[in-house]
């Protein structure tokens, strides 16, 4: 798959979810925008742009909309850590999305239905079917155990059976995690593809987060390098 001037964005919140990233690229640059670091060069040979956006949706909308408007990307990727909620995901399975929902995001006292988005009128926003299919073809061929499925974002951290299932059931969701529907939202409204890979570091419930997390970035970052390398096939 090939864009026109490709330049691919690869956002994670936290510096152990892309420090694996950084130091596999070369020819590197760095500007400081929005308090946001970004580092611009090869990895696996391709153009990208790198960036720790910080915990949470709007650290993540602010990233993705200066990867959009000052970097010129022409799409994002999303790669990191989450709390599993589907059956049958253990630590270390990744997540592809193929929608994103904001869990958090309810104006149901208007009448709307929960997750509703004002302005878009959507619950879910669909990530990008190109990409999707390209991650997927790359969690093959590194042999990962890969579900697609939806991606939850909210600034909660998830860490009660309760939050945990309503999550689940409302949505239908695989994951929980806190920044990948902002970004999918920004890419969406300015017309960016954009997707979403989370490698499983708990159970939704955090108990097993600070155990794992090292785990599971280690699989995103290689899920991450295989997908950019194919980018350039």
């Amino acid at each position: 798959m090939q864009y026109k001037a490709p330049l691919i964005g690869i956002i994670g919140a936290m510096e152990i979810e892309t420090e694996g990233l950084r130091a596999q690229m070369t020819d590197t640059s760095e500007e400081t925008v929005s308090g946001i670091r970004f580092t611009k060069g090869l990895l696996e040979g391709f153009p990208v742009v790198c960036a720790t956006c910080g915990v949470g949706k709007v650290a993540a909308a602010l990233c993705a909309e200066a990867m959009i408007l000052h970097f010129g990307v022409t799409a994002l990727l999303n790669t990191g850590v989450a709390g599993g909620l589907a059956k049958g995901l253990t630590v270390g399975d990744v997540v592809l999305a193929d929608f994103v929902v904001q869990h958090d995001m309810d104006t149901s006292a208007l009448g709307d239905p929960v997750g509703l988005i004002s302005g878009l009128n959507i619950i879910k926003i669909p990530a990008d079917k190109a990409l999707l299919d390209n991650l997927t073809a790359a969690a093959k061929a590194t042999g990962l155990n890969t579900l697609v499925g939806t991606v939850a974002s909210g600034d909660l951290f998830v860490a009660r059976d309760a939050d945990k299932a309503r999550i689940a059931a409302q949505f239908d969701a695989a994951a929980c995690e806190m920044e990948g529907a902002a970004i999918g939202q920004v890419a969406y409204t300015n017309g960016v593809p954009f997707a979403v890979l989370r490698a499983i570091s708990d159970g939704g419930d955090g108990m097993e987060f600070s155990q794992f997390v090292g785990l599971a970035a280690k699989r995103s970052v290689a899920l991450t390098r295989e997908f950019v390398k194919r980018l350039g096939d």
